[in-house]
């Protein structure tokens, strides 16, 4: 059994990134960019007015100063004539800065009188937009890194129409087990649905993945090879279940038989004790444990970072953030423990059940406290690592 920290190191090891794709750009948001985007031209790639005001020349910018009105510009509307000593062009936000001009008046700052203005208040500021002050022509925004709706604006502010970035995993999730219903189906004795298999897909669905579920394999090895070659060519085996010792635990054991190498199996943590992840040549496998909670759980440490790391983003843990404790914690034993929690004004507190198989709990959680192995437990106040669930 290897620490989750182990176990996060060894999966990273079996990640080769998927190739680069053009999307048009109205597709990028959410996408891990692959390929730096280098600006195309300067912006602005004039001087511009920031303000609707008048143009004019720095030495006539002086209180009560009268100039004489020699045009107008708007933007997509520039004015070829300099601006002469003397005179004002009226000028619109956004709109080029006329040949001559380096200052913009706003126009609350003027009164006007027909063909001239006066000069009523001249401030520091000069209301110019410089060129290039946003970027400058050969700027680049760096890849990899997820887009985010303000990169999407740059990129398009640089000229692309399209960009380049990672291809989005194909990932194929299988639920094993005998007593799985799909949802909506009559209950059988002994039977539950499963629920496990649709958490997870809206968990990829949130990272801009659309995952296939394929059906539930009956706890035969004829059924798991079944499960296993209906995936296909998917980038990602996601396996529920049966990745325990018990007598129809049945995963790994398939999972070797079809050429995959395991490179973990059982982590130091709970709940999700029976985690197992392999390779066989490009696909990889994650095996999850059967219980809802710990599933999620499980995904949210391992399965999330697994597919960002497919699309070329930095290997890494889930993020985590540090919050005081609104109750004590009682001591951990030797397993890392991920309890779920509520984040309230006066810091984390973690719910009183934590069985695994609590689904309820599970959604009324927003973060999970991360409690390392042979934690003490902490007061009231005492600072604590939480990991922030989806949706939070």
């Amino acid at each position: 059994m290897i620490s989750v920290n182990e176990a996060l190191a060894a999966l990273f090891a079996q990640v080769t990134p998927l190739p680069a794709e053009a999307v048009d750009l109205s597709r990028a948001a959410g996408r891990a960019l692959a390929v730096d985007v280098v600006a195309a031209h300067d912006q602005p790639p004039f001087a511009a007015s920031a303000m609707d005001g008048y143009a004019l020349r720095e030495a006539d910018a002086r209180p009560g100063a009268v100039l004489d009105l020699a045009g107008h510009v708007a933007a997509g509307h520039p004015g070829d004539a300099p601006v002469a000593p003397g005179t004002a062009v009226r000028i619109l936000t956004g709109a080029p800065l006329p040949p001559g001009a380096d200052r913009v008046i706003m126009q609350e700052d003027v009164t006007r009188d027909g063909g001239r203005i006066t000069l009523n208040l001249v401030g520091p500021n000069s209301h110019v937009r410089a060129r290039g002050c946003d970027f400058a022509r050969g700027a680049r925004l760096a890849a990899p890194r997820r887009l985010r709706p303000a990169d999407v604006a740059l990129i398009a502010a640089m000229n692309h129409a399209r960009v380049r970035v990672a291809r989005l995993p194909d990932v194929a999730i299988l639920s094993t087990g005998d007593e799985l219903v799909v949802p909506g189906s009559p209950l059988g004795p002994g039977q539950i649905v499963a629920s496990n298999a649709f958490g997870l897909a809206a968990m990829l669905a949130a990272e801009g993945i659309r995952a296939r579920i394929l059906p539930i394999a009956a706890d035969t090895m004829a059924a798991h090879h079944q499960g296993l070659a209906l995936a296909g060519a998917a980038d990602l085996i996601v396996t529920i279940g049966g990745a325990s010792v018990g007598d129809h635990d049945l995963v790994a054991k398939a999972a070797g038989e079809a050429g995959f190498d395991l490179a973990f199996h059982k982590v130091a943590m709970r709940p999700g004790k029976p985690v197992m992840a392999g390779r066989r040549g490009g696909q990889l496998m994650l095996g999850l444990p059967g219980n809802p909670v710990s599933a999620m759980v499980c995904a949210t440490v391992f399965m999330i970072p697994l597919v960002r790391a497919l699309q070329g983003l930095p290997p890494g843990p889930a993020p985590r953030e540090t919050h005081p404790l609104a109750a004590p914690l009682p001591p951990n034993g030797p397993r890392e423990h991920y309890l779920r929690a509520r984040l309230d004004p006066d810091g984390v507190r973690g719910f009183a059940r934590q069985d695994s198989s609590l689904l309820t709990v599970l959604a009324e959680a927003d973060v999970l406290i991360v409690q390392p192995p042979g934690h003490d437990g902490g007061a009231a106040g005492d600072p604590i690592e939480v990991i922030r669930l989806q949706g939070a």
